[in-house]
């Protein structure tokens, strides 16, 4: 575990982590298997693969369950999106924090959404807290809202998030994420104002890694794309095959079955 969680440390010191994000132990796994440094969750994804929607509607028992199932499948570094922390009391998401952390993650995405930058570094500080008394190093990627929900006029956007991951930083987050930010100039100018490595979200029209990575970007993460692209698959094969029974379509472009299942011969 503690290898874990210094080699996701590191991974955020030079180049650019891609992150696939997973949405059960299966696709975690494979995931891992296509060459992945780490692997993370997806939020949206996962909820969904449990019967809920996403915005901290998932009960904490199906998150630990899920976060216990993909330790135990993947030999890399897990990271969580742990949304708000599935609660408004500092004390309380610390300690889910730390409990994720000894269930084998080594890293936590935590959102403020459209609540206060005030009551995310009050949760920040407890997580930190918790932690260090679970004896667990958990990897604090901290993530606005500031682009994503149009939390400030465009032209001051950047000195918005800016001044929340100053007072993120100084709450105890180790990275920053700020999904919905596209343009060379805002994330140029978010690389150089802060020391934080700068997480982007995948989306239509953002540069390919290459690109980000000279831009001073340390890690990109595909969301729960992956998963609402393999919805829209299964929707248009599900339909079909209800329509009209074919077989054919459900094979035709199939993983074959033994390829899947030696994924997890060793685990």
């Amino acid at each position: 575990m503690s290898d874990h969680a210094a080699t996701f440390r590191r991974l955020h010191q030079d180049g650019l982590l891609l992150l696939a994000n997973a949405w059960d132990a299966g696709s975690a796994r494979l995931i891992e298997s296509l060459g992945a440094k780490a692997v993370a969750t997806t939020s949206a994804g996962l909820a969904w693969s449990n019967g809920y929607a996403d915005g901290d509607f998932l009960p904490l028992d199906r998150l630990y369950a899920a976060v216990e199932s993909i330790a135990r499948a993947i030999r890399v570094p897990l990271t969580v999106d742990a949304e708000g922390g599935y609660s408004d009391d500092p004390a309380t998401v610390g300690a889910t924090i730390a409990r994720l952390g000894t269930l084998g993650a080594v890293g936590i995405n935590l959102e403020d959404g459209a609540g206060s930058p005030e009551a995310l570094c009050a949760k920040l500080e407890r997580i930190k807290s918790a932690c260090a008394q679970a004896g667990v190093d958990v990897f604090v990627n901290v993530r606005t809202d500031i682009y994503l929900r149009g939390l400030a006029p465009e032209g001051e956007r950047v000195a918005a998030t800016l001044a929340r991951a100053q007072r993120y930083r100084d709450a105890g987050a180790d990275g920053l994420f700020v999904p919905g930010i596209q343009q060379h100039d805002d994330i140029a100018a978010v690389v150089a104002g802060t020391p934080l490595p700068l997480n982007v979200l995948a989306r239509p029209g953002l540069p390919v890694a290459a690109e980000l990575q000279q831009w001073g970007v340390r890690r990109l993460s595909a969301g729960s794309g992956l998963s609402q692209s393999l919805y829209a698959r299964a929707a248009e094969l599900a339909s079909g095959f209800l329509r009209d029974g074919d077989s054919a379509p459900l094979s035709a472009q199939a993983m074959p079955y033994p390829q899947i299942n030696a994924l997890f011969d060793d685990r």
